[in-house]
């Protein structure tokens, strides 16, 4: 909704144990379907490391911009790892990937 509490989501894409494939296409669909008022993004590194990689960068700079188009802007794209650090998880917007 317009305060950023999720009220719906969708599973896009299954991938591999080391990539999946992205199209902005897959992540706007049901949010247009739904009429949302934005998107949040979030994916696994199965590793454990939630530091992004340059692939995760670019498909959030991607998705940022087919946001911009449609009107319905990526709010936050999350990594989470599953490992013992104090904080599992990286938010793109948090550390400037996202305006």
């Amino acid at each position: 909704d317009n305060k950023n509490t999720v009220v719906s989501y969708s599973i896009v894409s299954i991938g591999t144990v080391s990539e999946t494939i992205v199209h902005p296409r897959e992540v706007f669909l049901p949010a247009v379907l739904t009429k949302a008022s934005g998107v949040i993004v979030a994916h696994n590194h199965p590793s454990g490391n939630h530091v992004p990689s340059r692939q995760d960068i670019e498909t959030t700079k991607r998705l940022v911009e087919a946001g911009k188009v449609i009107g319905i802007p990526l709010v936050d794209h999350i990594i989470v790892g599953f490992n013992n650090s104090y904080k599992n998880y990286y938010s793109l917007k948090e550390n400037g990937y996202i305006a």
